[in-house]
């Protein structure tokens, strides 16, 4: 029996091939414009959409597809005696199949802002006839992804087109026609309302499911934005979890945010619990161990670069939980391996990839609150303003950037002290700020670290010098906070009196 497929594609990969199983397959091929050429230059017999519509392509191909003879042809039931006969008497004939892919608009976007461009490559007749063939996918297999070519045509040869993969198919269609509108209204926001509409759409595409969510009675799964994880994560070993992958997300914005440097970040619940750049990876993951060997049992590592063989077995030492890095080696993975535990994920390149995400949201009850993300300024510290008699060696200055950096990306409150580019002690996440520096140099008295000549970092200002004069006690050189405080005079007078250098950065980066 003759079936008729409606095939007008943007993205012509794969469609000579498809529409050629499909004429095998006893389906007649309907087509418009470019697709049309291009299946007729191939030798595809195809007919050309103003044969079915009666009517031609007009104002330049802003309509072509909006017609009954089209629509008419997708929707009607045909388990409906009512609609069958209706559609004969209309000469309406059915079109069992439809293959879309929409104008691109994100590629697009991505290369002009000439808006007069940008408008004409939103695609309206595509949505139409996507959704109508999705409607009644009782009757019309609705094909949008060119990746699933070969299992549409294997369903059709094998008897495999039931309505329950016609549905599978439904889904997926209205996924993209609303992921669709979704980018072009957060566009036309972005470019008209400073990206705060009065709708705010969040799309992303699933890339696993986890085991769990944060606890076993929770569902949970990893979603993207623009194949971040597809393109830059893969599973060496293990199953990522809710808890991974959120913990790992903030070990390397850590160790990524310093570029090519030699930078490993150890974390445990989101927190960092040592951080250190070194000539070397090795010598680096050692100090940055230092900081709290206890709170990295059961941790994550993130390594801004390759794991080799000596690395691996100096990790191998210390329960892990979590390994991610530019990449693994064949070799330390064979040494890891002796680890039943432990997971290991790796990039792909030589480096750690950051997607450098341009929004941030949070949920909370009831909705979500949504920002622009918070970004360290590339110069931030080499700018921040000296207020102190004293001023930092240009070592002194290399420890505050890194003290500066991890403090940014440390949940509020939080101070990092920073020795010879390795994070010697860190209070975060305290409702206190002189509770978080207090905290922090506890811990390092009882880690055994000396913390004299170290830079003292925080992500918001000191209201009283409580805290100067807990960090002088202890040997702290140099401080870098945003400052702002009605008191800050109190603190530049303090920093003054112990001989510190003290820099406000006047940028306060709060983690909440």
């Amino acid at each position: 029996m003759k079936k008729r497929a409606l095939v007008s594609v943007s993205d012509k990969a794969g469609i000579v091939e498809f529409c050629n199983s499909l004429v095998k397959n006893s389906y007649e091929i309907i087509s418009t414009g470019g697709t049309y050429k291009v299946l007729v230059e191939a030798g595809i017999k195809a007919i050309e959409i103003d044969e079915v519509t009666k009517f031609p392509e007009c104002f330049e191909g802003r309509v072509k597809t909006l017609n009954p003879f089209v629509h008419g042809g997708i929707l009607h039931r045909r388990d409906k005696q009512s609609h069958l006969n209706q559609a004969k008497e209309l000469g309406v004939e059915p079109i069992d199949l439809v293959c879309v892919n929409l104008y691109p608009f994100k590629q697009t976007i991505d290369k002009t802002d000439d808006f007069d461009e940008i408008i004409e490559n939103i695609d309206i007749g595509g949505p139409a006839m996507v959704r109508s063939a999705a409607k009644n996918f009782d009757a019309v297999i609705i094909v949008t992804d060119v990746n699933d070519y070969d299992e549409v045509i294997e369903a059709i040869e094998n008897e495999k087109n039931t309505k329950e993969f016609r549905r599978g198919y439904m889904i997926k269609a209205y996924e993209h026609t609303a992921s669709y509108d979704a980018m072009i209204g957060n566009y036309m926001n972005k470019r008209f309302n400073d990206g705060f509409g009065e709708k705010q759409f969040l799309v992303g595409n699933k890339v696993m499911i986890t085991r769990y969510g944060e606890n076993p009675h929770q569902k949970g799964a990893l979603y993207e934005f623009d194949k971040h994880f597809t393109n830059n994560f893969t599973t060496l070993k293990g199953e990522a979890s809710f808890n991974n992958l959120n913990d790992l997300n903030g070990a390397v914005k850590i160790a990524a945010a310093f570029g090519e440097d030699n930078s490993v970040c150890i974390s445990k619940h989101g927190n960092p619990c040592g951080f250190a750049i070194k000539d070397n990876l090795l010598e680096a993951y050692v100090e940055a161990l230092r900081c709290d060997p206890i709170s990295a049992f059961g941790g994550v590592v993130a390594v801004n670069g390759v794991v080799n063989k000596e690395l691996a077995e100096k990790m191998n030492e210390t329960f892990l939980e979590v390994v991610i890095a530019g990449r693994i080696t064949q070799e330390a993975q064979e040494i890891f391996a002796a680890k039943k535990r432990i997971k290991l994920f790796e990039m792909g390149w030589d480096k750690l990839i950051l997607a450098n995400d341009i929004n941030d949201f949070k949920h909370v009850e009831g909705g979500f609150v949504f920002q622009d993300a918070d970004k360290v300024g590339k110069d931030e510290v080499k700018n921040a303003k000296l207020v102190s008699k004293t001023q930092a060696s240009q070592g002194d200055m290399k420890d505050m950037e890194i003290a500066y950096k991890v403090a940014s990306l440390t949940k509020s409150n939080c101070v990092v002290y920073v020795k010879n580019s390795a994070m010697v002690a860190v209070g975060m996440g305290m409702t206190s700020r002189v509770d978080a520096a207090e905290c922090a140099l506890k811990k390092a008295k009882d880690m055994g670290l000396d913390v004299s000549g170290s830079s003292l970092a925080s992500e918001a200002f000191f209201p009283f010098r409580d805290s100067i004069d807990a960090a002088a006690a202890a040997g702290v050189k140099n401080i870098i906070e945003p400052g702002g405080s009605i008191r800050d005079e109190e603190i530049i007078q303090a920093a003054n009196e112990f001989g510190m250098s003290l820099y406000f950065s006047e940028v306060r980066h709060f983690l909440h």
